[in-house]
């Protein structure tokens, strides 16, 4: 059974790399735009879902039948607002100042579809801010890092010297629950690590 990974994001690439896991990437394109009165939970489902379905839909115009598809979405929560992707310094600067010396949440969707079924875990994890000081928010988005992170910081790159205590799953965190991940595709039948994690 072939594994198609639709998303274009390298984060989310190397960590189902680093499963042991073969698998093809299928770009895709879904709606990311939050819908009125969407909650973050029911957001970052939704995309999840969608993106699956999309690499499915894709698929059946090719001919191909009987794949497993992945779909993920990260989404930075605050005060119930989702931070998305900065659209511009100013965006990313009010980002910036909302997360400074204080805790957020991180929630992590995966979905994980065939034509019969589709599987959609959520997972919340905590980070907490060092309070950050305007020059250090200014020099961070000049070294472009920024600009495509939801919320506007990546926990695995210069960012991380912003983050003073982390609760819950890095790799969520990152783009792609490992853990969770390593279940669903162990119930499809794919081996994870040649096996090794089949009883985690």
């Amino acid at each position: 059974m072939t594994v198609y990974l639709a998303s274009q994001s390298p984060r989310r690439k190397e960590l189902l790399a680093s499963l042991g896991v073969t698998f093809e990437v299928l770009p895709i394109e879904v709606d990311e735009q939050i819908q009125t009165l969407e909650g973050a939970e029911d957001y970052v489902a939704r995309v999840a879902r969608d993106k699956a379905r999309a690499g499915l839909d894709t698929l059946a115009q090719r001919g191909e039948s009987g794949a497993l598809v992945i779909g993920s979405d990260t989404a930075v929560v605050v005060d119930r607002d989702i931070l998305g992707k900065p659209t511009g310094y100013d965006d990313y600067a009010d980002m910036m100042e909302k997360l400074s010396g204080r805790a957020h949440s991180v929630m992590t969707s995966v979905a994980l579809a065939t034509h019969e079924h589709i599987d959609v875990r959520i997972v919340t994890s905590r980070v907490v801010f060092a309070d950050l000081m305007p020059d250090q928010i200014r020099v961070y988005w000049e070294t472009g890092e920024p600009a495509d992170k939801a919320g506007g910081y990546a926990v695995q790159g210069l960012a991380s010297v912003f983050i003073k205590r982390i609760e819950g799953s890095y790799s969520a965190i990152v783009g792609l629950p490992l853990r969770e991940m390593a279940q669903m595709l162990t119930a499809q039948g794919v081996p994870v690590w040649s096996g090794a994690l089949a009883s985690v």
